[in-house]
Parts: C-alpha cells; structure tokens; sequence
C-alpha cells in the first residue's frame, strides 16, 4: 500500500538505538506507523470501540520489545491484568535492532488483527526496502523482522481471550419502544453499535462497572422538568451556532462512517474515529517534545489502553441507561422537522463517548507529556475540517466533550457527567502506571 502521509508528521523523532547491531541513518518514527493502521481503520469504517481495541493491542506488540530492551520502562506484565505472554525471544540467536522489530510489530499486528490487514503487507515491504537502502545488514534485518514477527504473534494471541470472538454469538440487540429509551436515528437508521461491549475483557480498570457515571435525571415530557429543559438547550444552541462553535462540532465529529442522502440517493463519507484522532495527537506531540523512539512507543501503547478501557467503560453506562437521543425527543415532541448539525451515532446518549475517552486520555498524555503544552492539531486536514490550536491535552479535552452539545446529539449532563467519568479513567490509569514504574517523560 503506498503511503498516505495526511497527518504531517515526516518529520522524525529523536536518536534511534540498536541492539548488537549499527542502527540504521534515518531515525525510526512510530507515527508513521500509526499512520498507516490509522487510513486502514478509516478504510474499514471500524466503529469507535473497536477501533480502540486495535489501537491497544497493534502497540503492545511494540512496547513488549522496547520494554525487554530499555530497562527504565516496565513490562507490561507490570500494569496490564493477565497479561503473561512471552515473546519467545530466547529463540532469535542472531543479531537484531530492537526498534526496527517494534516499529514492524505494529504494522504486522495491524496485518493480522485489523479486516482489511492484508493491505499493510506493501507496507512492511515498503518499510524493509527502505532500510535496505540505507545499509542495514540483510542478516540484521531478517532477524529484526522476526521478531517483530513474534511480538506481533504474542500480542494477537492475548487479544484472543478478551472474548471479542464471542460478541456475534451474544444476544441481538432490540431497540425499546419506551418513551425515554434509544431508538435508531435518520437518515440511515443503523442498528446499534457493539451493545455487548461491556463483556469485553479490559486491560487496566478491573470491570466495565467500575466507573459509573453519576445517576442522570429521569425522562420525562413535562416542560418545567429539568430533562426537558436539557433537550430545550439543545435545541436553541443548534439555532444559535457562532462560528466558533460550528467549527468545533465540526472539528470532533470523527464519525467513521456518516450518510448523507440526496434524493433517493445515500452517500457515506468516511473519517477517523475519536481513539485514532487522539492517537495521532500522542505521536504529534511526541515528535514535537522530541521523546524519542522508545517514549513514543510508550505514549501510543498507553493511549491504546486507555482508549480500549475508556470505551469498555463508557458502552457499559451507554447500555445499561438506554437514553433517548436529543433528535428523537426532539422530533417527537417539539419539532418533526429539527436535525442535529451533526449526524446522530447508533447507540444510546448517556453517556457522552467522546467526553469520557477524551478526558481519559486527556489525562494519561497530561502524566506522560505534561500539562500547559501548546500545539496545533492537523489531524483532520484530511477530512475536511483543517487545524485548531491547544494550549494543554485538558483544552482539547473540554473542547472534543463540548463539540457534542453544540452537534446536536448530546445534553450537557451527558457532556459534564461523562467528562467526570473519563477523568477518574484516566487518573486511576495514571496512578497505575506510575506504580509500576512509568515517571513522566518530561521529568527525565
């Protein structure tokens, strides 16, 4: 597959070590990797809590190498639960550069796990060519190779227990008739997403429960009540967008799959998910602090996990409150003819995905990167919606959480109450990593 470089990040990271060997001239970037498995879930139209399952365990593969190799980052046996896969390294007998192995577990974890995989395979080839003509010994390169073979095969085979296979033989999910529950929205009416997520084995967090947002206030019709009140919110600000506002709905929406109709005619425009864009901020920031190989590959497996535990936790509340979507009551009971600015996604509102994957990851980079870091966010240039400025990952948090009010598609209560949720994520994630072991990356 050629490569696409649509997030700007060419530029490479900082000196790249080698084991037993001469490392190559050009210094390895993770983000270009990430890069590549990013257009590939972009081109499967892979749903949010999928997708950042796969972020987790393409970058586990590649932070189990650099783990074994750089003694100043714990094992991931250290932090993840259960985790005890052994990468048979005792096996390699020749001489081999431990990042060229990680950066070539993520493209070959990506290969075997993702459902479009094979298209990486011109990658790898693209990637070993690469190296190739920059001198890297062949034998050297074999042996690198293999091994980035062998944690790519460990990683796939632990993500095999966390009963993802299991999901298509679970009970389909019917939409309730009641007033107040969720029901499917236009124009597509898509079923709803991954109801059984909550089964899902998590990394860090201990159960799907663990961290249930505050009760929200009940459903009711009556126009003094404070449930009404939150859908009158909705409604007006979709009345009253500035620019500003606009812009930031539009900037978050990160919807893999959104269907616009024409006529008789549907057209579905395709777009990186909430877990990829927050993805590609780690590695642009990364590359901007100059962390180097080793502590990049440590941001993306640690935002991998956070988006895999932030979205088990967050599908659990979806599901067990089963709440109304604002275009439903909406169109129901105050206006048939109202549409959110953005597209309403297929499963239950409460609570808010982007503000509870957002703020948890907002927090794990705060931990790793640190906190007040400006940048510029270029991730979405390729869809349409340009760049936006930050002055910290919390900004771009509150903002990402915020975006959903202003689409039409979340009350406030989901948005705040969901920001709370993603925060205690986040922060239990922080005060786990740093118990094993993991110091924040400036401070080194």
């Amino acid at each position: 597959m050629k490569k696409q470089v649509l997030f700007l990040m060419s530029l490479v990271l900082g000196g790249h070590a080698s084991v037993c060997a001469a490392a190559p001239p050009t210094p390895l970037n993770p983000g270009k990797a990430l890069d590549a498995i990013n257009m590939t879930l972009v081109h499967d139209v892979v749903a949010p809590p999928v997708a950042a399952r796969y972020y987790a365990y393409t970058t586990l593969g590649a932070y189990a190498i650099v783990s074994t190799h750089n003694k100043s980052l714990p094992a991931p046996t250290r932090f993840i639960t259960g985790y005890t896969t052994d990468l048979r390294l005792d096996t390699v007998k020749g001489k081999y550069d431990y990042q060229i192995a990680a950066y070539y577990s993520m493209l070959e974890s990506a290969r075997l796990l993702l459902p479009s995989g094979e298209n990486l395979a011109g990658e790898e080839e693209e990637f070993v060519r690469g190296l190739e003509k920059q001198g890297v010994k062949p034998a050297v390169l074999a042996q690198s190779v293999r091994v980035g073979k062998l944690a790519a095969k460990a990683a796939v085979a632990f993500s095999k227990a966390d009963r993802y296979n299991r999901l298509s033989a679970l009970k389909r999910y019917t939409p309730l008739k009641a007033e107040g529950a969720w029901y499917p929205t236009p124009p597509a009416y898509i079923e709803a997403v991954e109801p059984n997520w909550k089964t899902i084995r998590p990394l860090m967090i201990d159960s799907a429960a663990q961290f249930r947002p505050a009760p929200m206030v009940p459903f009711s019709k009556d126009t003094t009540s404070a449930f009404h009140k939150q859908v009158v919110a909705v409604y007006n600000v979709a009345k009253h967008l500035t620019d500003e506002q606009l812009q930031i709905a539009q900037f978050w929406d990160c919807n893999p799959f959104a269907v616009n109709t024409s006529g008789h005619m549907s057209i579905g425009f395709k777009k990186i998910s909430p877990g990829g864009h927050w993805m590609n901020i780690g590695a642009l920031v990364a590359q901007q602090k100059k962390v180097g190989f080793d502590r990049t590959v440590l941001v993306l497996a640690m935002e991998g996990i956070t988006l895999m535990d932030a979205f088990i936790s967050c599908w659990e509340a979806k599901y067990a409150t089963n709440r109304i979507r604002p275009e439903t009551y909406i169109n129901r009971f105050i206006d048939v003819k109202w549409q959110p600015l953005l597209q309403t996604p297929p499963f239950p509102e409460y609570t808010s995905g982007h503000a509870v994957v957002s703020n948890a990851v907002a927090e794990m980079l705060t931990y790793l990167l640190g906190d007040n870091i400006a940048y510029l966010d270029n991730t979405e240039i390729p869809f349409g919606s340009g760049e936006r400025a930050f002055t910290s990952f919390r900004q771009a948090a509150g903002e990402a959480s915020v975006s959903r009010f202003y689409g039409g598609i979340h009350y406030m209560e989901s948005v705040n109450n969901g920001n709370e949720q993603g925060r205690q994520i986040g922060r239990y994630l922080v005060t786990k990593l740093r118990n094993a072991g993991v110091k924040p990356l400036a401070s080194r």
